[in-house]
């Protein structure tokens, strides 16, 4: 049976029991009731038939009202039934898929005649369900299950369905189907036979071919692009690699089955600056191809020279997509010219792998061909496209752009003598930059349009370390001075306060003098501590270190803190936790944090509030702020963060100079950073600054971690002196000290105790005086900084001699400044300066005692 006969071939439904229009057997019927009344009334007799001809008339009228009725509303329709299908019923008759409605019973109430083709149904009697239909099909028996499931509880559902057969034709191949099931909605929905379900069947063979069809020409293509001659990839704008092509991967060393878009990044694969050559992928994408020698990464760390074209996309939404890069092998044996080809590779190489960078300009200055580290110093503000070239002197500040235009046009002119310049660099967002240009002319051969040669070399962080050797050097010379200063002072003072006790101890507490003299060495005590603050700037003050916790330290501090700081200050006090141990000065630590504290008192004069925080910072934690000089190493660091009125950028790096200062006159000292700054380089430890005009300042100290050791502590060399109440004795003494003021006192104030005192004013005399003397001499009381023989230079010769002589050295420096000059375990007194009668007397009494 062929297509042609299955159906009805004039377009009507192969079954549409949708409208009932009414029954010819009612009609007929009725109209037989109607003869048999006639007849009746015939059989009557004349006289008695009136009551039953008005009933009659009576139902006549009743009938004809009512279908006048029924008429107009549309009840009743008159005359002939409308031909041809409905627009509904011609619509789904012309679909090609096959159209089914059942009722809840499994009825079929509609089937079109595209269904009864499908299943080759030659009458309505062969038109059966879809369940039926695909009922002795094993494979279709699971899908189906779940499409009348979904039929049963009005939801809709699809499937696709494979036979190895036709519907209904046993002799066809494999086809495929789709079947849809749902209820059917609109105004038949509302109607009293609601619960109809409409089935959808569409061979859809022809479709799964044709997919068949691409997905094998997709996979062809793939397979060609996987093993062309030349690498290929795609990154996104991060940089991910997205598709990587089987010809690369075999360059690089990868595993393709084991690659998964985005696991490797451009950055992986590409060496040195060659990345800065592809330029931003994030960039607005303009659509050139870009041609890139340069040198890719194996996966064993090898170099692969190659030649990359390189395009990125625009999206339709405007953004840059995924890249295109046609990779080229230029390595050995892949090109048929190899001397062209290794000269290239070789030219390539050393042009974009040195650390110059380097660009080709034409007459008027605009850049050209430019390499990586020449990209890499400008970033995107180079254009080099036609009719769009930048200027590089419009790289440069204003005032450094006529010096580089000059050097160009003198190479432009032909001149061959190499010219440099140093600028410094625009538009870096606030961060001065600066770099030093060579500018040399072309020679024969050079490029279209190129007048000169840039050569360009940051010199940023050539600056800084200058200006922060710079710096170094100016605070070690002041340093210098200043400890100089105070040991010169430190002679004087020991004299006034010296001669001073001289003569409290001749005159009594009633004598009008006394309380002038007792003046004269107040305000001598009151120099020697301005003369210690120097010694800690210059880091030469004695300082005896311990192992300390900051928690309990600032614990201790706090109270005092907040008195110096008073009620308008909020001190906020924020401990760092296990914090790692110092070895430092806790007396000196605290002056530390009190002269920081009180100088962000000064700088709140209306209030705010000081935040001193601690924590660990360890060899590898990265510091949110600079910290030049400081080696890696662990640290605690002590925050120390007020919200005053700021400190100006250009008096910021002179803040720890000594007298340097901003208050007025009489307010300061301008020695309490500087001091800050010598204790905490003596400690071994950094100071920084950080501050905002109007936001605050920020003081960070970095004090290196104390780690104990195995060793015992070596032996004190100094000892706290015991309180000894008689201070006279019957020693030999020599005192040796070149200033005169200093020996005169000490002279007098160890005779006056009792001693024999021999003087000398070098160490080269002091040693005549030990011959004269037989060597009778039982401590030696000196100087440490001396003309002709020092300190330390006159004990080792006293040693040779006197292996067990006894010696206190007198010194403005720190103990530490000398003593690394003795040998090791050498063991002697220290006295520091400046010094008063009573503690000479009990330094020298405690010395002999031993």
């Amino acid at each position: 049976m062929s297509d042609a006969n299955i159906g009805n071939s004039g377009g009507d439904p192969m079954i549409d029991r949708a409208e009932k229009t009414g029954s010819v057997g009612l009609l007929v019927a009725l109209a037989l009731s109607f003869v048999g009344a006639a007849v009746a009334l015939a059989l009557v007799k004349p006289e008695n038939a009136a009551p039953y001809v008005q009933i009659l008339l009576g139902l006549l009228a009743v009938v004809g009202v009512f279908a006048l009725f029924a008429g107009a509303i549309g009840l009743v329709r008159f005359g002939a039934r409308p031909a041809g299908p409905s627009l509904s019923r011609a619509f789904l008759n012309g679909l090609e898929e096959g159209i089914v409605i059942t009722d809840d019973q499994g009825r079929i109430v509609y089937a079109n005649p595209a269904y009864a083709q499908m299943i080759r149904a030659a009458t309505p009697k062969d038109v059966r369900t879809v369940e039926r239909v695909f009922a002795g099909i094993p494979d279709a028996a699971e899908a189906m299950f779940r499409l009348s499931e979904a039929a049963r509880e009005r939801r809709a559902g699809e499937e696709e369905i494979r036979t190895g057969q036709p519907l209904g034709d046993p002799d066809g191949g494999a086809r495929w189907y789709r079947v849809k099931a749902g209820p059917l909605g609109g105004a038949f929905a509302e109607k009293a036979d609601a619960g109809l379900t409409v089935w959808r069947v569409a061979d859809t063979t022809e479709d799964r071919d044709a997919q068949e069809s691409s997905f094998q020409e997709l996979q062809q293509v793939v397979t060609f692009l996987d093993h062309a001659p030349a690498g290929f990839f795609s990154a996104d704008p991060n940089g991910r690699i997205t598709y990587l092509n089987a010809t690369l991967a075999d360059w690089l060393g990868y595993d393709l089955a084991k690659f998964e878009p985005g696991s490797i990044r451009l950055a992986d694969i590409v060496q040195g600056t060659g990345l800065t050559l592809l330029g931003d992928l994030a960039a607005p994408a303009d659509g050139r191809t870009r041609i890139v020698d340069l040198d890719l990464v194996k996966r064993n760390g090898q170099g692969l020279a190659v030649r990359l074209l390189h395009k990125v996309t625009q999206t339709p939404g405007g953004t840059p997509g995924d890249s295109r890069t046609l990779v080229i092998n230029r390595s050995a044996g892949e090109d048929v010219s190899e001397a062209l080809r290794a000269a290239e590779v070789r030219f390539h190489r050393f042009f974009n792998n040195t650390p110059i960078a380097i660009a080709a300009v034409d007459r008027e200055g605009r850049i050209g061909l430019t390499n990586a580290p020449f990209l890499k110093l400008f970033g995107d503000r180079i254009r080099t496209e036609l009719g769009q070239r930048t200027a590089l002197a419009d790289l440069l500040i204003a005032a450094d752009r006529a010096k580089l235009a000059a050097a160009i046009e003198a190479a432009a002119g032909g001149q061959g003598a190499i010219e440099h310049v140093d600028a410094e660099l625009a538009g870096d967002h606030g961060k001065q930059r600066s770099a030093r240009f060579f500018v040399s002319a072309v020679e024969d051969g050079a490029g279209e349009g190129e007048a000169a040669i840039v050569y360009a070399l940051e010199t940023t962080q050539q600056r800084e370390l200058e200006q922060q050797f710079a710096q170094s050097q100016k605070m070690q010379a002041i340093g210098q001075l200043a400890g100089g200063i105070a040991h010169d002072f430190n002679n004087v003072l020991t004299a006034i306060i010296g001669f001073s006790d001289l003569l409290l101890a001749s005159h009594r507490p009633t004598d009008p003098s006394f309380q002038d003299i007792m003046n004269i060495k107040q305000n001598a005590n009151r120099a020697a501590a301005l003369v210690r603050q120097l010694l800690a700037f210059s880091r030469r003050q004695t300082l005896r270190p311990e192992v300390i916790h900051l928690g309990d330290t600032l614990a201790d501090l706090h109270m005092l803190l907040g008195r110096l700081l008073g009620e308008k200050v909020e001190l906020k006090v924020v401990h760092g936790r296990d914090l790692w141990p110092i070895k430092a000065d806790t007396s000196q630590l605290e002056q530390v944090i009190v002269n920081l504290a009180v100088n962000a008192r000064d700088a709140m004069p209306d209030g705010g509030r000081l935040t001193i925080s601690t924590r660990n910072v360890g060899e590898n934690d990265t510091l949110p702020y600079k910290t030049p000089g400081m080696p890696a190493g662990d640290y605690v660091l002590i925050e120390v963060e007020d919200t005053g009125t700021g400190i100006p950028p250009e008096i910021i790096e002179k803040i720890f100079e000594p007298f340097f200062t901003t208050k007025p006159v009489g307010q300061g000292t301008g020695l309490g950073l500087s001091t800050v700054y010598g204790i905490v380089k003596q400690t071994g430890g950094y100071v920084y600054c950080t501050s905002k005009a109007g936001e605050g300042t920020t003081f960070l100290i970095f004090l290196p971690r104390h780690v104990e050791t195995a060793q015992p502590e070596p032996e004190a060399k100094v000892e706290a002196p015991a309180a000894v109440t008689d201070l006279t004795g019957s020693a030999t003494i020599l005192l040796v000290e070149d200033e005169e003021a200093v020996r005169a006192f000490a002279s007098r104030a160890l005779a006056s105790r009792g001693y024999t005192v021999h003087e000398a004013s070098t160490g080269t005399e002091a040693l005549l005086v030990m011959e004269e003397t037989g060597g009778s001499v039982d401590l030696v009381v000196s100087d440490v900084v001396m003309p002709e023989m020092d300190g330390p230079s006159l004990l080792r010769e006293l040693r040779k001699q006197r292996p067990d002589l006894k010696i206190i050295f007198v010194s403005g420096y720190a103990e530490d400044a000398f003593a690394r000059n003795l040998p090791e375990g050498e063991h002697f007194h220290f006295l520091p300066k400046p010094f008063s009668l009573k503690q000479l007397a009990t330094a020298v009494k405690e010395a002999l005692g031993r």
